[in-house]
Parts: C-alpha cells; sequence; structure tokens
C-alpha cells in the first residue's frame, strides 16, 4: 500500500523563547515492512545541525532555532510503500543488544497489577499468548483521550482502566517482560478507516518471539499491525521513541498543536 503522510507540530508561546535543541524523530526507515520513496523535513525558522541513527536504531535530527521566538512550526511529509508481514518486522539488528529490551523503565515498571495481569495469561505457544495479553489489555483498559499524559506509567494506566494507545502499549511492553518476552516500544503512523486527518502519530509494541524475531501487537486496535501501518522509531518505552522532544530557554506558557494525515 502506497501511504501519504503529513506530520505537522506547532508550538505557541505566551511570551517570545528561545529553542536550543529540538530533537526529531519524525523519518520512517526502509525495511521488511515498508519502503521510503520520499521524505521531506522543514522547520520554520531552524537550521540542520546534526542528521544521525542513535542506539536504537532510529533516524534522528537535532536542530537549533535562532533568535526569539514566539512560534515554531516543524512539518514533516513523504510517501512510504508498506506491506503485510502479519506483523513481524523479522531478526533483531542494530545497536542496542536484546536483552536490554527484557529491562523494565519507569514508564514500564512491573508492580502488582502488571504480575497479576501476566499470571492472567495462562498457558500455550508464545504468539497464543501474546496475542490473548493484546486482547485482555483491550478489554480492561478503554481508549478515552485525557485520562492520562506522556508521563503515566503502565501500573497507573492500568489500575485507572482508561488512556490511550501510548498506555496500551506501555501495559503490553511490560506485561509480555513479566512473562519473559523481550519487548519494544513502537512509534508511527496508521492510516485509519474512519478518517484522514488525527490528533496525534500512534503506537503499538513488538515482542521478541523465538524463531519469528519481532512481531508486533497494536492493543489499541486488537490487531497485528498490517500495511496501514508506518514505522518511525522504537525504544523501550516512550520516551526512547518520542516523535518530537527539546529544549528551549524561556519562562513562557507553551501551547502545542498536531495533526497527523495519513491517506491512501
Amino acid at each position: 500500500m502506497r501511504l501519504k503522510i503529513t506530520h505537522r507540530t506547532e508550538y505557541r508561546y505566551d511570551a517570545p523563547v528561545q529553542y536550543l535543541l529540538q530533537r526529531l524523530r519524525l523519518l520512517p526507515a526502509s525495511g521488511s515492512t515498508q519502503t521510503v520513496l520520499s521524505w521531506a523535513l522543514n522547520i520554520e525558522g531552524a537550521r540542520e545541525e546534526v542528521r544521525f541513527v542513535d542506539h536504537f536504531g532510529n533516524d534522528t535530527r537535532l536542530l537549533s532555532v535562532e533568535g526569539e521566538r514566539d512560534f515554531i512550526t516543524v512539518e514533516a511529509a513523504g510517501e512510504v510503500v508498506t506491506r503485510d508481514t502479519a506483523g513481524v518486522s523479522g531478526p533483531h539488528q542494530g545497536f542496542a543488544p536484546l536483552w536490554l529490551f527484557g529491562h523494565e523503565t519507569p514508564l514500564t515498571t512491573i508492580g502488582s497489577g502488571i504480575r497479576e495481569l501476566a499470571a492472567s495469561i495462562g498457558k500455550g505457544t508464545d504468539i497464543e499468548r501474546l496475542h490473548r495479553l493484546m486482547a485482555v489489555i483491550g478489554e480492561r483498559v478503554a481508549y478515552t483521550p485525557g485520562t492520562t499524559n506522556a508521563a503515566t506509567p503502565a501500573e497507573e494506566a492500568l489500575a485507572l482502566k482508561t488512556g490511550v494507545c501510548q498506555d496500551h502499549s506501555h501495559i503490553f511492553a511490560a506485561t509480555a517482560r513479566a512473562l519473559g518476552f523481550p519487548a519494544r516500544y513502537v512509534s508511527g503512523y496508521l492510516m485509519m478507516d474512519t478518517a484522514v486527518e488525527q490528533a496525534a502519530s500512534h503506537a503499538w509494541v513488538e515482542a521478541h518471539v523465538q524463531g519469528l524475531g519481532w512481531v508486533a501487537f497494536d492493543a489499541a486496535n486488537g490487531i497485528s499491525p498490517d500495511e496501514r501501518y508506518v514505522r518511525v522509531a522504537t525504544g523501550r518505552d516512550y520516551r526512547d521513541a518520542t516523535p518530537v522532544s527539546g529544549i528551549r530557554l524561556g519562562q513562557a506558557e507553551e501551547q502545542l498543536a498536531v495533526t497527523v494525515t495519513v491517506e491512501q
């Protein structure tokens, strides 16, 4: 499937600020599930400083903004051809060792709630257990925007029984690790059947299964990602794979507006 993607992030401030650094992980990379045909990045008032591949294998850019500003606009756009591989992206590669994805993080701490969820999955093949985990998370945690934020850990979202795709992914990653599977957080884009424009990018999880490699699970939608999904970045949790982050100098309040368009 050939997908056209535009990711626009607008920052507005109630007083001028000086941005020191802006880190972007908006660039899909060609791989077993997708081929990037074109990709362009534009930041109004900024200049590119460094482009590199980080230790998780993500194409990353560091940019700086010169002079005081009361708004900054980041826009990424391009086309990607995707393939349905039943969620399988293949063997582990990259600089980060596989064992690193078996360790918990502050956002994926394994507490009593995660342990109880892991114990409820029961027996079966690796794939059966992971699909069952995905289904149980979808049943227990309702998709409700605005009830959590980027700093909400998996245990808290599980106890609240509500959240968004980021929370579903953190809960899945933490529980998969409790079950003995290395797991990694994936940020990217999804072509939804009901809308072209979205309020944010999407997130899901890949678990490493012996004999298959990395296999993807989207607990928010209850499926293994297909050709509607575009991979952008991976890491142990959201903080490792966040699409846009930065450091600014100034006391102004920030208002953020994100628009993601994905169309065939």
